[in-house]
């Protein structure tokens, strides 16, 4: 008996993804700008990946050490309630 072992997959967006910081030509990524950062951040206060935001490994890399720089000092939190 064979078994049909393809996978279905979700109707996903399949457009690519453009950096923000490089589209917008943003050379700084600063920490204690807390509008743009919880744009990467998700409901559960977790940093999203690169393949979800779509940002270039060079911003994101960037990105989060501006999100931790910006939770120690109590600028976005930890953990959500």
């Amino acid at each position: 008996m064979a078994t049909n072992n393809k996978r279905t997959h979700s109707p996903v967006s399949t457009e690519k993804k453009y950096c923000y910081f490089c589209v917008n030509n943003v050379q700084d990524i600063d920490y204690k700008n807390i509008n743009l950062l919880r744009r990467f951040i998700s409901s559960y206060s977790k940093i999203v990946s690169r393949k979800r935001s779509g940002v270039c490994a060079f911003h994101q890399r960037k990105l989060s050490n501006a999100i931790k720089r910006a939770r120690i000092m109590a600028l976005l939190p930890f953990v959500t309630k």
